[in-house]
Order: structure tokens, then sequence, then C-alpha cells
């Protein structure tokens, strides 16, 4: 492909009426579980390295091309892993499974894991790692956790703040850089452009810059059409997008993402519900309907090999031992 066919100024008119017709490749990452909700909200969330690489071939079957995973402590599994060796596990799982997709670690990780052990799991190696541009803060309530499943307990109230700042953020796209891995940059608001710049300007990225627009999370911005399209207007040059929408929100701002000429990421950690009131059976089904969303829009689905081109990847899949 060429450059052009896939990059361009997103917030050109004239640039997005050229390409409606011939909008490139839909790359579709699948957020397999997330790092709060387990199994008390929904029983096909996987949560153990096995069932973990099981979804992932699910929606690599069904046509993701990347694969975002959230290990579990094995010992708590409705908390975040903090060791890279579990990280390690899920992505050879994972690996063996689907032997050209895309693995992406989480550093977002937990609401309370300790920023050393977000750095410590990027020995895992993966291919690309979410770097969250800003602190965020979180406030909700979960559900009991039933005495059938391991860590069962009677509900909990969360009401934390992930802490990153400014030298947080560089010090683990310091870390990226040195080990192969690409970042995605996690979105919340406009005000993250702040430090994406900060990183660009420090050389601590390099293009193509890869932003996720998180869309209707706590303390994100609000999920609209006109917020989605003002953080288009900011991204700066050499820049791809992808839009993820939070619970009700997912739909409509996956379908904006497919029309606008960007990428998009669907699964289990973002949202459990299929349409109103039906839950989805797993992870493929959330991307067996993204890919009839996109085809509604002559929009081919991206193979692995070619979201490894746009992305600027390794042609050759990263092995794990």
């Amino acid at each position: 492909m060429k450059k052009e066919d896939y990059m361009w100024a997103f917030s050109d008119s004239y640039k997005w009426m050229d390409k409606i017709h011939k909008l490139p490749p839909l790359i579709i990452t699948c957020a397999v579980n997330g790092g709060i909700q387990g199994k008390e909200s929904h029983p096909v969330l996987p949560e153990t390295p096995d069932e973990i690489a099981d979804q992932a071939y699910e929606a690599y079957n069904a046509g993701a091309s990347i694969v975002h995973i959230h290990g579990r402590n094995p010992d708590c599994l409705y908390k975040c892993a903090e060791e890279a060796e579990v990280y390690r596990e899920i992505n050879r799982k994972a690996r063996e499974k689907c032997p050209d997709m895309i693995i992406n670690n989480t550093t977002g990780a937990g609401l309370t894991t300790p920023m050393e052990a977000r750095i410590k799991c990027l020995d895992a190696l993966p291919e690309m790692a979410s770097l969250n541009l800003g602190p965020d803060m979180s406030r909700f309530s979960m559900p009991p956790r039933p005495d059938h499943l391991p860590n069962s307990h009677n509900g909990l109230l969360v009401d934390e703040c992930v802490p990153f700042t400014y030298g947080k953020i560089e010090e683990l796209a310091k870390v990226m850089k040195e080990k192969g891995i690409k970042p995605e940059l996690e979105t919340y608001q406009p005000g993250h452009f702040w430090s994406s710049r900060e990183l660009i300007n420090k050389g601590l990225i390099e293009p193509p810059y890869v932003f996720q627009f998180i869309m209707g999370y706590q303390t994100s911005s609000f999920p609209t059409p006109k917020n989605l399209i003002s953080l288009i207007d900011e991204l700066p040059g050499d820049s791809l997008f992808s839009v993820v929408g939070i619970g009700k929100f997912q739909w409509a701002m996956t379908t904006l993402g497919i029309i606008l000429g960007g990428q998009v990421r669907v699964g289990l950690e973002d949202n459990l519900y299929l349409k109103r009131g039906q839950k989805l059976k797993g992870n493929g089904e959330a991307i067996e309907k993204v890919v009839r969303i996109a085809r509604e829009f002559n929009r081919e689905i991206a193979t692995p090999a070619q979201a490894r081109e746009m992305y600027g990847l390794s042609a050759e899949p990263r092995l794990y031992k």
C-alpha cells in the first residue's frame, strides 16, 4: 500500500470526500478482557492465560488483527498481573494460536497497579503496548464475585486515580523504544495532546504515531460526534487513529470511526453487549459485528500483514518462548 492510501489529514473535508468510496482497510483491535471486570460481570470474560489465548484466537478468526491483553494476577484473578512472566505465558499461548496477529499488552493495567509493575511487564516484549497520556479517575461499584469463582468477594467500591505524570509517561515511552515496542497512545481527552507533543519533541516516539481515542470513559471526552471530530482535528502529522467506545456508546463510536477513516477497538474489556439487552457470546461475536458494519461502508478488513505495514511494525511476528 502507498502511505497516502491509509494516512492523510483526516480533518481535511476535501480529502475525506475524495476517500469516502475508497477508504483503507480497517484495522480491528480486540480488547479481550481488561484489568477490572471479570467473570462476576460475564461468565465468558477470560481470566486465565489459556482463556485469554482462546479468546484471542476467536477474535483472530473473526477478523481482528491485534489483540490487547490484560494479564490477571494468578493469586487474585480480579486484579491485574504485576509480573512479566504472566504476560510472557499469555503472549506465547496467543502466538501459538494466532501466528501473525499483533500482540498488544497493557501498561494501563489495573487501577491500583504500581508504576514499577507497569514498566516491568514490558519485559514480556509485546509488539505494541498501550501508553496512557495522562491520569484518569474512576468511581464505580463492582458486583459481588460468587463463591463458585476463585477469589470471591461481596462487591467492591472503587474510587481511584491512575497517576500518570509527564515523567512516568516519558519513562514508559523510553523503555518501549529501547525494547522495540510500538506505543498505542491512549488519548482520553484533548489535553492529552500536550503529553504526546512532549513525546514527539523529545524523540521518544516515532511515526507513524498511533492514537487511540477512548470515548465515554470516566474523565474522558463525552462520546459525541462533535468531540470525536474535535480530537481528530488535533492529530499531529504522520498519525493514525483508532476509536474505542465504552459501554452503550461502543457501536455508535465504532461506526463513526469506520466512516471517518480511522481504525477501531472492540471487545469485552469495553462493552459486554451485542445490542440492548443481549450480552455478547464472546469476543468473536463483537468482531463479527464490526466486520458487518465495515462492509456496509465498503471497507475491507485489514489482515495482520496490512496492519503491520500501516502501523510501522515488523513484517515478521515476534516469537515467544
